[in-house]
This record gives structure tokens, C-alpha cells and sequence, in this order.
């Protein structure tokens, strides 16, 4: 396993992202295991995952500049982070989010931050994708901008879960909106870091019983 992949993943741990136990996810699926940027609480925590974010970033798209979207409300203090991360490495992005609910007074509308202008590029950042439910909720929104394009979309976790198909939810994505779907780390990626621990022999059988079940067979 590559070393910036186990440093992540032990990231993941030592914030409380990543737990096990019995969880449903948003596409109503119970779960083994929960990948949960809510549980970043501090400035460290979320600055180092600007850093993996932006790292991704230019390892993917490059210096190029685009605006990031942070779905409400998770995606917000991603979008925060890895835009404050994208400028110490000298490439200043604008990013926004949305509201719950649309604002009627003061400046008004549905987004916070800079509002993409036509012909501009949007890069989605999120926590994780399970269906790919909160991904279509994201394009949703976002088709009100006038001619603004989507380009890429970042997660953390890749669940390697199948969508409506048998093809995985972030391959749907992909073919649905003509964008790919990049991560950081993937599930099969968490299964090799803990098989490593003869104690977490419990929770990897839970993990690839449930794939078993709802992992993608393509």
C-alpha cells in the first residue's frame, strides 16, 4: 500500500472518521462501517484534510484553476480547507456552497461564496459516496448556474458499493453526468491497512460480508 494511503486512512482513524458498528447510510443501506467528516472538530484536523483534498487536487486536474463546491453541509468545511491548502501550494481557487434553504432577505439565493460565472469549471468536494444519492442532489443544485460545467468530483472513500446497478455508484456518476469521480482511498484500500491487525479480524469479516452483498461487480 502506498504510504500516503495509510497515512490517510490512519488519519481517518485517529480523527474518529472513520467508525464500525451498525450504521444506514443516506442511500438507506445499514452499513459496517461510516465514513463521517462531521467528526472533524478541530483546526489541525481540518487543515491536514485540505492537504490530502488538495493533493488529490493537483495529482488530478493539475495547476488548472476551477471553482470548488462543498455540498451543504459536510462538503462546506472541505471546500474551506482544500481551497485554503490549494493556495499555499500557489494555486488560489474560489469555492461555495449551498444553503438547506433558500434565503429571501439580504443578499438572497440558495449559495454562499463565490457564485461560478458562465463558462466556468466546477469541482464537487465530498465526503464519501455510497449510491451516489447526494452526488445527483449536488447536480441538482447546481443545474440553476447558467452554463456552468462540472468536471470532477473528489471523495475521500471510494465504498466500491454498487449503484442502481451492478456497476458501482461512482461509475453511474461517471456515465450519468460525463465527470469522473476521484478518491483518495477506497475500501478495499481500509481492508488491507486493517487486516495488518489480527484485532480487527471482526470488522473485516463484516466489511467484505457486506460487499458480499452490495459491492460493485464492475
Amino acid at each position: 500500500m502506498e504510504s500516503y494511503k495509510r497515512e490517510f486512512i490512519q488519519f481517518l482513524q485517529s480523527a474518529g472518521v472513520l467508525k464500525f458498528g451498525d450504521f444506514t447510510a443516506k442511500s438507506g443501506r445499514k452499513i459496517p462501517y461510516f465514513i463521517n467528516a462531521g467528526d472533524i472538530k478541530t483546526g489541525d484536523q481540518i487543515a491536514k484534510l485540505g492537504e490530502f483534498y488538495a493533493k488529490a487536487y493537483l495529482e488530478k486536474v493539475g495547476n488548472k484553476r476551477t471553482v470548488l463546491y462543498g455540498p451543504a453541509y459536510k462538503g462546506i468545511s472541505i471546500a474551506v480547507s482544500s481551497s485554503i491548502a490549494l493556495s499555499k501550494e500557489g494555486l488560489d481557487v474560489p469555492f461555495f456552497f449551498n444553503r438547506k434553504e433558500v434565503k429571501d432577505h439580504g443578499e438572497g439565493g440558495v449559495f454562499v461564496g463565490y457564485v461560478p460565472k458562465k463558462g466556468e469549471e466546477v469541482v464537487i468536494v465530498e465526503d464519501v459516496i455510497t449510491a451516489g444519492t447526494a452526488i445527483r442532489e449536488s447536480m441538482a443544485i447546481l443545474s440553476s448556474l447558467e452554463d456552468v460545467k462540472v468536471t470532477a468530483t473528489f471523495v475521500m472513500v471510494d465504498r466500491k458499493e454498487k449503484g442502481k446497478t451492478e456497476k458501482s455508484a461512482m461509475s453511474e456518476v461517471e456515465e450519468e453526468f460525463g465527470f469522473p469521480v476521484y478518491s483518495v482511498v477506497d475500501v478495499y484500500d481500509i481492508i488491507e491497512y486493517l487486516e495488518e491487525d489480527e484485532s480487527n479480524k471482526e470488522n473485516v469479516e463484516r466489511i467484505k460480508n457486506y460487499l458480499a452483498i452490495n459491492g460493485a461487480k464492475a
